[in-house]
């Protein structure tokens, strides 16, 4: 069976610090992208950061030079480093993986989603 497992959402004050971890779980075969969205009260998930294999990161605009994400493959494991936090970097925020795992001796792929991780940046 394949999950995506978060640790590390909570509290924090404006400008504070937050380290986030999704790791998948299960027989990975591979791993295509790993990665985080956000989503905050009225308004819609967006991407904040992913990591995919062979290319260089992507970062939403609004989280380009505070956040930094990183991936340990021999963990199947990726982590948002949030830095210089902001009121508005409040959300749930949710792991996303593009990667196969084996099941059975079959190998099964395809876009998995962790069950979210609330972040609130307040003082």
């Amino acid at each position: 069976q394949l999950q995506l497992v978060e640790s590390g959402g909570g509290l924090v004050q404006p400008g504070g610090s937050l380290r986030l971890s999704c790791t998948a779980s299960g027989s990975i075969h591979w791993i295509s992208a790993m990665g985080w969205y956000r989503q905050a009260p009225g308004k819609q998930r967006e991407l904040v950061a992913m990591d995919t294999t062979g290319s260089t990161p992507d970062y939403a605009d609004s989280v380009k030079g505070r956040f930094t994400i990183s991936r340990d493959n021999a963990k199947n494991t990726v982590y948002l480093e949030m830095n210089s936090l902001k009121a508005e970097d409040t959300a749930v925020y949710t792991c996303n993986a593009d990667l196969s795992f084996v099941r059975d001796g079959a190998v099964i792929g395809g876009d998995y989603w962790g069950q979210g991780t609330q972040v609130t940046v307040s003082s």
